[in-house]
This record gives C-alpha cells, structure tokens and sequence, in this order.
C-alpha cells in the first residue's frame, strides 16, 4: 500500500467561478506489477467496427410547438446534423462575455436551464483540465450553444490538477463527481475530454438507462473506432450507474489505460455500452502531444484486475480535503 499527494484545482467554472484548491490523495492497494504488455482484458481488437445501421431517428418538423410544463423534446427541428468546427483560438474572457452578454439566461458558473419546457436531463459537464488553456475556451464556445438547443439543463466542472505530477485524469472525474453533487442534484454526468468538439448536433448529451459512449468517431483515428471497447473521449454515465461502478479508477498515474478500466467496469455491473448512430458520434480533436504527460507503464497490470479491484478503488477510496 502506498500514498501520493497531488494537489488539484476544481473549477466549477464553466464560465468564470473557480473553486477551491484541493488536496487530494489517493490510497491505491495494489503495487503496479510490470512487465506485461496486453491490454489487460480478454478482448480482441478490431480496427474496423461496423455496427448494424438501425433506421435513422425522426426530427420534430418547423413549427412544432410545446408548453412550459411539458418535457422538452430529445428531436428538435434546431437540431440539424452536421455542425461547423472552429478551431481558432479565442481568449476565455472574450468566450465568456460572448455567452454572458449574448446567450439568454446564462448565469455565472455557466448554469442554464430551458425556461420554455422542463429538461429531461440536468446535466454536469466534467472537464479534466491541466496545462490546456488555450483548448477550454474553444470547447466551451463550440459546446455550449449545442446544449441549449438540445434543451438541457447543464453546467460545466473545470477540474484541473496543479503541479508537475503525473496527471489522473480518471481521479479528477471522481472529484469532479464530488463537487458537482454539492451544487445540484444532478442526474447525468458527461465526462468529457477538453480537446474533443462534437461534429454533429444530434448527438444528444442525455443519458440512457446504458452507459453512453458518444466519441464513436473520431478525426485522429480516421472516424473509426479503434477495437470495439473503447470508451474514451466522451463518455456518459447516470449518477445512479456511476454509483453502481464506483466512478473510475484512482490508480491511474499518467496517462492510458483508465478508460478501458471503466469499460470493464461497466460490464462486470451487467452493463451494456449504447452508442448515437451513423455519423452523430463524429468529433474532431484539437491538436496536442501529451505535453510531457507520462505514459502510466503499469495500466496492463492494473486492468489484469480490474474486477478486484473495482471494489476498492473507486468513488469509495476517493481522498481529498479542501
């Protein structure tokens, strides 16, 4: 057994509210055995997944109307497919102003709820944040005015670790979770990559009674799914199956291999993974190399045993203090 201290920044900030700084440890209980170069799990890679089309979903047409007291629609004529990705860098004040001063009922913390029907989803928008400052602006430009016009509820958790330790992103979901919890009582959590910029409004950012894998296809890997259990980029999970799973893994010491434990995670809680259709789970990335984040060598051992370990690290071993 053994203990590291990181100290981590949570910005529930989605706008322009930060939090406070949090130091967080994490008791992993289980030393990192190398020297084994799987992935870790029984499952065969196919870089070519093609699922079985189903018939393409019905939109609402023009006109379509509903009340205040109604639900809002999940297949509204606003929403129209393909979207224009911009790229370009932009300041995070200019970002904020434009949607603060621009954008109908945004308030401070980027919180906003659908005043002409009820949201069928209350939304939290984890982000994993570190040394990106130049992404979070483009993300948030690009991303917000999808999910109005998708008709959620939604706010957005900037959880950036500080210092020059190896980053844990799936640590910084787990307290993302946390934080979000105290704010609202959220129903569906999307843990979302702060360099991926959806290419299709139809990709809808509610949950399901599955958890969601919505970054099917992605730029970088020529819109193909790498093998078929990949689960990263952007994934959502409701909070009573993030429970059920015990969030993701804290053991996860640089980068790789984290989602693929939560991938086993769901599936040894009897979960199937669900999937947007065609091309709705398009995403382009934005440009990045790692900078200098360490590849976490021991991830192979770690997923060896991932059913073990599932019960004891978790949301149930999560340690951090304000």
């Amino acid at each position: 057994m053994f203990l590291n201290e990181y100290v981590f920044m949570v910005q529930a900030r989605g706008i322009q509210i930060r939090e406070n700084v949090k130091n967080i440890g994490a008791q992993v209980l289980e030393q990192v055995v190398r020297g084994t170069y799987s992935n870790g799990t029984d499952y065969s890679y196919d870089f070519n997944i093609s699922g079985s089309e189903a018939p393409p979903p019905t939109y609402l047409p023009e006109g379509f109307s509903y009340l205040p007291s109604q639900l809002c629609p999940e297949r509204l004529p606003s929403m129209t497919g393909r979207l224009n990705v911009n790229m370009s860098e932009v300041s995070l004040e200019d970002v904020e102003w434009s949607l603060l001063e621009m954008q109908p009922g945004i308030t401070m913390g980027g919180y906003w709820k659908p005043q002409d029907c009820l949201p069928r989803w209350k939304v939290a928008i984890l982000v994993p944040f570190r040394n990106r400052h130049e992404h979070l602006p483009i993300l948030l430009r690009h991303l917000v005015p999808v999910l109005q016009k998708q008709r959620l509820q939604f706010a957005f958790y900037v959880i950036e670790q500080g210092g020059t330790e190896p980053f844990n992103r799936a640590m910084l979901f787990n307290v993302g979770y946390k934080e979000a919890m105290k704010d609202l009582d959220w129903d569906c959590l999307i843990f979302h990559d702060v360099d991926h910029l959806m290419e299709n409004d139809r990709n809808y950012y509610g949950c399901t009674n599955m958890p969601r894998h919505f970054a099917v296809q992605l730029d970088k890997y020529s819109y193909m799914l790498p093998y078929n259990e990949f689960f990263g980029g952007v994934s959502g999970l409701t909070v009573k199956q993030f429970k059920k799973i015990n969030g993701f893994p804290n053991a996860f010491w640089g980068w790789g291999g984290e989602d693929d434990d939560l991938w086993n995670r769901v599936h040894y809680a009897n979960y199937t993974v669900s999937r947007p259709q065609g091309q709705q789970g398009r995403y382009k990335s934005i440009p990045h190399h790692h900078r200098g984040e360490v590849q976490f060598l021991g991830r192979y051992s770690l997923l060896r045993h991932s059913k073990e370990r599932q019960k004891v690290d978790g949301l149930n071993n999560l340690n951090y203090s304000p």
